[in-house]
C-alpha cells in the first residue's frame, strides 16, 4: 500500500491510495468518519434562558460546535480513573453568559482549557433581543462519530477509483470529446486528443467524452473511460478539531489494531478446534 499526496494542509488533504483493494479503501473511509475520537459538548446546565430557542435546541447547537482536541490530554469517560464522574482528564468545561441585544457566537463560549476552545469564534448560536439572557455551563467529552454525528472529526471524507482514459488509434482529432469534458481533462493534439498533464486525477468518469465520440456506433468510439480498482483518489476535510494528518494516522492505527485483534481471535479459534 502506498499513499501519495497532491495536497496536504491542516484541514484538507487530497491523496492517491495505491496498491490496495476496494474493501480496504472503504474501511479506511468509514474509520476516519466514525472511529476517530474528538471533543464535543454532551451535557449543558442552563441557569437562565429566555431567548427564542428552547433549552433543547440551544444545547443541540452547542453540541455541534467543533472544539479543538488534543487526544493526548483527554480520554473517554469509560476509560478514566474517575469512573465516569467527570474530571479534567475526561471532560472540558465551558461557560457562557450573554445579555441582549446581541448575537451570541461561539467566541462567547469560554473554555477553562484554552487548548480546547471552539475552532472558530464566528459560529452563531442564538440572537438575543433586549431583555433576553442566556447563562449556562457546558461539559464536553471524548467520543466517536459512531455514537453521534457531533463527534465526527471530518466534514467531507470520500474517494473514487482512479480513472483510466484509453485513446485508440482510430481517433481523428475531431475534438468533440474535449469540448464535452466538463473538467477540461482533454486537449487536442496534432493527430488525436491527449490527456493534459496532471489533470487525469480530475476526471469524474462521467463518460460524456465517450458519448460524444460514439458516432455511428458505440463500438467505434476512439476514447474509453475505465477505472483502476487498485488505486483510489481520496479527499478528506477536517472540521478543525483535529489536523487531517492526525485523523488519517489514527484511523490507520485503529484499523491495524482491529486487524491484529481479529487475527488473534481466529488463531485461538483454529487452535481450539
Amino acid at each position: 500500500m502506498d499513499i501519495a499526496f497532491s495536497r496536504l494542509e491542516s484541514e484538507v488533504a487530497k491523496f492517491v491510495l495505491s496498491e490496495s483493494i476496494p474493501a480496504f479503501a472503504n474501511s479506511f473511509r468509514r474509520t476516519m468518519i466514525s472511529d476517530v475520537p474528538k471533543l464535543a459538548i454532551e451535557d449543558v446546565i442552563i441557569y437562565d434562558n429566555n431567548s427564542a430557542l428552547f433549552d433543547e435546541m440551544l444545547a443541540h447547537r452547542l453540541g455541534l460546535i467543533p472544539l479543538k482536541t488534543n487526544l493526548s490530554e483527554y480520554k473517554k469517560k469509560s476509560e478514566c480513573s474517575c469512573g465516569g464522574e467527570g474530571c479534567s482528564l475526561c471532560e472540558s468545561v465551558y461557560t457562557l453568559s450573554a445579555e441582549g441585544p446581541c448575537l451570541v457566537k461561539s467566541s462567547d463560549l469560554i473554555a477553562q482549557n484554552p487548548d480546547a476552545a471552539p475552532v472558530t469564534g464566528e459560529i452563531p448560536i442564538v440572537k438575543l433581543e433586549k431583555g433576553q439572557k442566556v447563562v449556562l455551563e457546558a461539559h464536553a467529552e471524548i467520543n466517536t462519530g459512531l455514537e453521534h454525528a457531533k463527534w465526527q472529526s471530518t466534514l467531507a471524507c470520500g474517494y473514487k477509483t482512479y480513472p483510466v482514459i484509453t485513446i485508440g488509434d482510430n481517433c481523428d482529432a475531431c475534438g468533440h470529446c474535449a469540448d464535452e469534458c466538463a473538467r477540461h481533462v482533454l486537449k487536442l493534439a496534432k493527430k488525436s486528443v491527449e490527456v493534459i498533464d496532471g489533470k487525469l486525477i480530475d476526471c469524474s468518469m462521467c463518460k460524456l467524452c465517450e458519448k460524444a465520440c460514439v458516432g455511428s456506433g458505440w463500438e467505434d468510439a476512439a476514447i474509453r473511460i475505465s477505472s483502476d480498482n487498485t488505486k483510489f483518489v481520496f479527499v478528506v476535510e477536517s472540521d478543525g478539531s483535529l489536523p487531517v494528518k492526525e485523523i488519517m494516522t489514527y484511523a490507520l492505527t485503529d484499523l491495524k489494531d482491529k486487524s491484529d485483534s481479529l487475527v488473534d481471535v481466529l488463531t485461538n479459534i483454529s487452535g481450539a478446534l
